[in-house]
C-alpha cells in the first residue's frame, strides 16, 4: 500500500494548485463498453481512453500499433500492418482477451489469433475503450483479462479525405474516407488498400479495408449500420510451424454487419442489436504448391442482444441478454455449431451523496456443447475528492476451448476434445486522480486461475504439442499511468507514461514443454512526448521498453512529424529509428528502422 500513500500525497498537493481548473472534458465522455453507461471518471474499474486525438498523435498508422503504446496491453506481431497480430492484456493470452466494434462481439470460435483481423482503420474510430481486469459478468465469453472497445465515428459532416502514403520496403497506401449529411440520414464511407514487398523474403502483403457507417431516419427511431470487411493476403516466413518454414501464406477475410437502434426515456434505455459476423481463413505450407498443405476454416456467428438500463431511487440496473450461434465450417477442424445463451445483471448502488459506489452483477451463460456457467463480480469505488477515487473490483471470469484447441490436427499439433473451461478468480484495487493539466492512475491486481490451456509436450524427445489445461497459475503487477499537459509557445503539449510490471508462475510449467504460455511481458514501459512548437507543425516521440519472463528485452523508438497546410496535410512517420534487433512472437524479427511518407487532402 506503500505506492497508493505516495500516489496520493503526490496529486493531493497537485490538486491544491489546480483547485480552479476545469476537468478535462475527455474525462467526461461516457463509457459505452457496460450496460451502465458512466462518464469516464466515474467508473470504479481500470478503463483507458483513447481519442482520436491521441491516435493522430501516436505515430502509428494501424491499429495495432496504437494499442502497443499502452502499458498492460501486449501485441505480439508476426507480421506488418496488422497482418497478423495478436492481442494480450495483462500477462493472458490471445485467446482470453474480447474485442469488440461499437459493442458487438468480434470473438472467433476458431481461434484468438483472428481477433486483431477485425481491426479497423484508424481514420474511422472516434476513440478506443480499454477496460481491464475480470470482465465476463459484463460482456461474458473471452474477456477474462479485460476488453477493448472500438467506438466508430458517427457524423464526420459533409468531408471527403484523400490519403497517399509511401516508404521503405515498397509500401504504397491509398484511401479515401467520405461523410455525408442527407435530411433524414448520415454515411461514412471508408475504402483503403496497403501493400508492401515485404521486409525480408516472403512478409509481403496486399491489405484492404472497407467500412460504411450509416444512421437512418435519425429524425424519428435512428436506425444505425455498421458494415466492415477486412481482407489480408501476406507471405507468413516463420509464422507458424519452425522457422525454417519460409514459405508459408495466409488469406484472411473477415466482415461484420450490425443493426442497432436506441429507445430512452427518463428512466429506461433499451437497446436492441442484431449481427452478423464472418471470418475465412485460408493458410497453406508452401505457397507455390498448396497441394503440400492447406488449411481452409470458415466460422459464421449470427447474434441478437438486448441492452437496457433502468433508473429507480435505489440507483440503475444494467441488464441484458445476449444469444448467438456459431458455425465452423473446416477441412481440417470439422464442420461444428454450438448455440451460446447470455444473461447479464448488474446494479450501481450510491451512497453518501454519490461519494461511495457499489456494483455487484452476475453473468450466466449457456454453451450447447459445454454447460450452465455463472460468473459474478463487484466493483466498488469511493470518490475522496472531486477529482481522486479510489475504486477495487473481484469478479470470476472464464473461456470456453476454441475449435483449435478442441480439434486441430498436423504433424505437430493435436487438439483435445476433453478440455475443461478456463477459470479465474481476479482482485485489483486502484487510485485515479483527473484534472486538465495532469490525469494519473496507480493499480495492484492479482489473479488466479486454473485450467489454463496451452499446447504442451510430454518431453523434449517429441516435437507434438497437445492441447492441455495445466496447472493452476497466479498472476499480480502494478499498473501505473500519467499524463501531464502544458503550454509552450501558446500551443498544448503532452508527456504521457505508463509502466506495467507482471510477475507470475508460468515458468513452472517448464518452459521448453510450452508453445504458448509463456513469453509474458515482465516490464512494460511506454512513453509519448507530443509537442507543437509552430502553429501547423505537430511532432510525437514514443519509447517502448518490453522485458520478457524469458529473459529478452528491447527498446523501441518510433516518431512522426505532421505539416498542416489549411486542407493539405504532409506527414513522415519513422519507425524502430534506432534498428533495435527484436522478436515479439514465435521465430518471426520484426523489421528494421523504416519510415512512411504521407500526404492527406480534405474537402469539405
Amino acid at each position: 500500500m506503500t505506492a497508493f500513500a505516495a500516489f496520493a500525497s503526490a496529486i493531493l498537493g497537485l490538486q491544491a494548485q489546480e483547485q480552479t481548473t476545469k476537468i478535462d472534458s475527455l474525462q467526461e465522455v461516457v463509457v459505452t463498453s457496460s450496460r451502465i453507461d458512466l462518464p469516464f471518471k466515474e467508473n470504479s474499474r481500470t478503463i483507458t481512453i483513447i481519442s482520436s486525438e491521441d491516435i493522430k498523435k501516436s505515430a502509428a498508422t494501424n491499429f495495432a500499433d496504437v494499442l502497443q503504446q499502452f502499458a498492460g496491453v501486449d501485441i505480439r506481431r508476426r507480421g506488418t500492418a496488422g497482418s497478423q497480430a495478436d492481442l494480450y492484456i495483462r500477462g493472458g493470452n490471445f485467446d482470453q482477451t474480447l474485442l469488440l466494434i461499437d459493442g458487438v462481439k468480434m470473438d472467433d470460435a476458431q481461434t484468438g489469433h483472428h481477433t486483431m483481423n477485425a481491426a479497423l482503420p484508424l481514420e474511422v474510430i472516434e476513440r478506443i475503450e480499454i477496460i481491464k481486469g475480470p470482465a465476463a459478468r459484463v460482456f461474458g465469453q473471452n474477456a477474462f483479462n479485460g476488453a477493448i472497445n472500438i467506438v466508430t465515428k458517427k457524423d464526420l459532416k459533409n468531408t471527403v479525405s484523400v490519403k497517399l502514403e509511401t516508404g521503405s520496403f515498397g509500401q504504397l497506401n491509398a484511401g479515401v474516407t467520405v461523410g455525408t449529411e442527407l435530411k433524414n440520414s448520415s454515411h461514412i464511407v471508408h475504402v483503403d488498400k496497403l501493400s508492401s514487398a515485404g521486409y525480408r523474403h516472403n512478409t509481403d502483403y496486399d491489405n484492404s479495408n472497407y467500412f460504411v457507417k450509416s444512421v437512418f431516419n435519425k429524425n424519428g427511431q435512428a436506425i444505425e449500420m455498421t458494415t466492415t470487411f477486412q481482407e489480408r493476403k501476406f507471405g507468413a516466413n516463420g509464422f507458424y510451424a519452425r522457422a525454417s518454414a519460409t514459405e508459408q501464406y495466409e488469406e484472411t477475410q473477415n466482415s461484420l454487419l450490425a443493426f442497432a437502434t436506441t429507445f430512452k426515456n427518463e428512466k429506461l434505455t433499451f437497446t436492441p442489436r442484431v449481427y452478423w459476423k464472418r471470418n475465412q481463413d485460408e493458410y497453406v505450407y508452401l505457397r507455390n504448391d498448396p497441394t503440400v498443405y492447406r488449411n481452409l476454416h470458415i466460422t459464421n456467428k449470427i447474434g441478437a442482444e438486448v441492452n437496457a438500463s433502468l433508473q429507480s431511487n435505489l440507483g440503475v440496473t444494467g441488464f441484458g441478454v445476449d444469444v448467438a450461434k456459431v458455425y465452423i465450417t473446416s477441412n481440417n477442424l470439422g464442420n461444428h455449431n454450438r448455440l451460446m445463451t447470455t444473461a447479464f445483471l448488474e446494479h450501481r448502488f450510491s451512497a453518501f451523496n454519490d461519494v461511495l459506489d457499489i456494483t455487484p452483477g452476475v453473468a450466466v451463460t449457456y454453451f450447447s456443447d459445454f454447460d450452465f456457467y455463472a460468473f459474478p463480480g463487484l466493483d466498488v469505488g469511493a470518490k475522496i475528492t472531486d477529482n481522486l477515487k479510489a475504486y477495487g473490483n473481484i469478479g470470476y471470469t472464464y473461456r470456453i476451448p476454441t475449435y483449435t484447441d478442441l480439434y486441430y490436427n498436423d504433424s505437430s499439433t493435436v487438439g483435445n476434445p476433453d478440455l475443461e473451461v478456463e477459470e479465474a478468480f481476479s482482485q485489483e484495487i486502484g487510485l485515479k486522480y483527473f484534472s486538465a493539466r495532469f490525469t494519473g492512475s496507480v493499480a495492484v491486481y492479482n489473479r488466479d486461475a486454473k485450467n489454463l490451456i496451452d499446447f504442451i509436450r510430454p518431453s523434449t524427445d517429441t516435437e507434438v504439442f497437445t492441447a492441455t489445461n495445466i496447472a493452476v497459475v497466479n498472476t499480480k503487477g502494478i499498473e501505473t499511468n500519467v499524463a501531464y499537459n502544458f503550454n509552450l509557445n501558446g500551443y498544448k503539449q503532452t508527456l504521457a507514461l505508463g509502466y506495467n510490471f507482471l510477475e507470475d508462475n508460468i515458468l513452472d510449467q517448464n518452459e521448453e514443454l510450452s508453445r504458448y504460455s509463456l513469453n509474458t511481458l515482465k516490464h512494460h514501459f511506454t512513453t509519448r512526448l507530443s509537442t507543437q512548437l509552430f502553429k501547423n507543425v505537430s511532432q510525437n516521440i514514443v519509447y517502448k521498453h518490453a522485458e520478457r519472463t524469458t529473459g529478452s528485452s528491447y527498446n523501441v523508438w518510433d516518431a512522426s512529424i505532421a505539416l498542416s497546410l489549411k486542407s493539405l496535410e504532409f506527414s513522415l512517420t519513422a519507425n524502430n529509428i534506432f534498428n533495435a534487433d527484436y522478436i515479439e512472437a514465435g521465430f518471426v524479427p520484426m523489421p528494421p528502422g523504416n519510415v512512411l511518407f504521407g500526404m492527406r487532402y480534405s474537402f469539405k
